[in-house]
């Protein structure tokens, strides 16, 4: 495992992140006792979870693990969950504002059976409530001690920027973290979501660096999915997530670069998709998730994987995004260029 800075804050946090969506649910507590231990024996620190995670079971999972382990090894662990999605029936039990944004917090501690979290993550932008007020809870609760820092997960550009800035004009605690989709068939973030956070210094935490498991190698075209994938599993979410990438060419032909590269190397699918992910600019760590010991074990040599130069290329290449020409195509970008020793305009090049 190899660590880097989690940005603005001095923690070192391991390259990989364990994610704990399926703790309680796909997997057993036993299960997920087993994932957390072994992660942690590999030097891993970084677990994510969020509070409407298995509507709350990921969160008590953890509870009792770190209640069952010691010290020594539960201190290890840099903890973050999420809130902002609905977690009951009534109709403030969502969203951004500080009345659900403090029940829920005080709800995830209750879970976790802690005083204080590590990173605190907007699962998502609330239209509904203003920044200002979100970022006010926020501040109140690191200033209370109960979060040391905070995230955002599923922002655009614009909203990232916005909640910065509106936090560093209100001399407010910044949001250090950015949780996006991104894998080899969701590049889309480059265009604007991946400069902002760069530009804030904001580290990424990708989740679904898998793509929900189209870049296992498990997935075949025109074959239906295994019952023990995500893709076979029937479940509504996945239906509609790989529907929409198997309409898409491009996807399976990245699919079968992976696999091409993965057999050059004498590794997995996986760990190619894994280790693009986790060497691109500006990630932090991607969220690897797993289901038994014997998957992580897999995931985890990813670590320490870094693809050379021609691998990284061809994958790069074959997955590239295909904007429109404006805004995010030549035509837009020429025109947002700019010569350092000349005054011709940059978009006299298209012509």
């Amino acid at each position: 495992m190899k660590y880097r800075t989690l940005p603005g804050t001095g923690i070192s946090v391991s390259n990989l992140a364990l994610g704990a969506m399926g703790f309680g649910t796909e997997a057993d507590e036993a299960g997920s006792f087993a994932i957390l231990d072994r992660f942690v024996e590999a030097d891993g620190n970084l677990v994510d979870t969020a509070n409407v995670y298995g509507g709350g079971v990921s969160e008590e999972v953890i509870g009792r693990w770190f209640a069952n382990r010691p010290a020594d090894i539960t201190d290890r662990v840099v903890l973050a969950t999420k809130a902002r999605y609905g977690t009951g029936p009534d109709v403030n039990e969502v969203g951004s504002s500080r009345r659900n944004l403090d029940r829920a917090l005080n709800a995830s501690l209750r879970r976790l059976g802690l005083d204080n979290i590590d990173l605190y993550q907007l699962h998502g932008w609330d239209p509904l409530t203003p920044i200002e007020v979100t970022l006010g809870f926020l501040d109140d609760a690191v200033r209370a001690g109960k979060i040391n820092h905070i995230g955002l997960s599923n922002f655009t550009g614009w909203q990232l920027q916005l909640a910065v800035s509106t936090a560093r004009a209100m001399n407010l605690t910044v949001p250090v973290t950015l949780q996006p989709q991104y894998s080899l068939v969701s590049r889309e973030i480059e265009f604007e979501i991946i400069p902002a956070a760069m530009h804030n210094d904001l580290g990424l935490l990708p989740w679904s660096p898998l793509a929900t498991g189209f870049l296992s190698g498990r997935i075949h075209k025109d074959q239906p999915a295994a019952h023990d994938t995500r893709a076979g599993s029937g479940g509504p979410m996945y239906d509609h997530i790989f529907a929409n990438l198997a309409a898409k060419d491009q996807n399976w032909a990245t699919l079968d670069t992976v696999r091409d590269v993965a057999e050059k190397l004498g590794i997995t699918p996986s760990q190619v998709a894994y280790s693009w992910v986790t060497n691109r600019p500006g990630v932090t760590a991607p969220i690897i998730g797993a289901r038994t010991v014997e998957q992580l074990e897999q995931n985890l040599a990813a670590a320490d994987i870094k693809l050379d130069d021609e691998s990284t290329k061809r994958l790069d290449d074959v997955s590239a995004p295909t904007p429109n020409d404006y805004p995010y195509g030549p035509f837009g970008t020429k025109q947002r260029d700019r010569y350092v020793h000349s005054s011709d305009q940059a978009i006299s090049e298209l012509f």
